[in-house]
């Protein structure tokens, strides 16, 4: 008998988890909501993560191309809970303003 609520899928690409559309009750158990806020408008820039990062994208659109994949990219948007592995190096390209809650582990 099918259930009415699944767990949520997480997928893996390019070592970055996504999340789509977290229930309200995980963000409250992640306390997304007490963690700090950034945001930027359209543009593309590298980046590279010091230490393991977790956002949830308010709003927003972004491609982000791991160091070393190629043309390969992530999309991520508006209601994605995403993780970032430690270490990794990448490259930022912002379509539609962002808007994120996020914490660094």
């Amino acid at each position: 008998m099918a259930q009415d609520r699944q767990a949520p899928a997480v997928v893996e690409k390019l070592g970055i988890k996504v999340e789509k559309e977290p229930s309200d009750a995980r963000l409250r158990e992640l306390g997304v909501k007490t963690w700090p806020k950034w945001g930027c408008t359209p543009s593309k820039f590298p980046w590279t993560y010091d230490a393991r990062e977790t956002c949830y994208l308010l709003e927003g659109k972004v491609k982000v191309y791991p160091e070393g994949s190629s043309d390969e990219f992530v999309e991520i948007s508006a209601g994605d809970l995403v993780v970032f592995p430690k270490g990794m190096s990448c490259t930022w390209d912002v379509a539609a303003t962002v808007d994120k809650h996020y914490k660094f582990d």
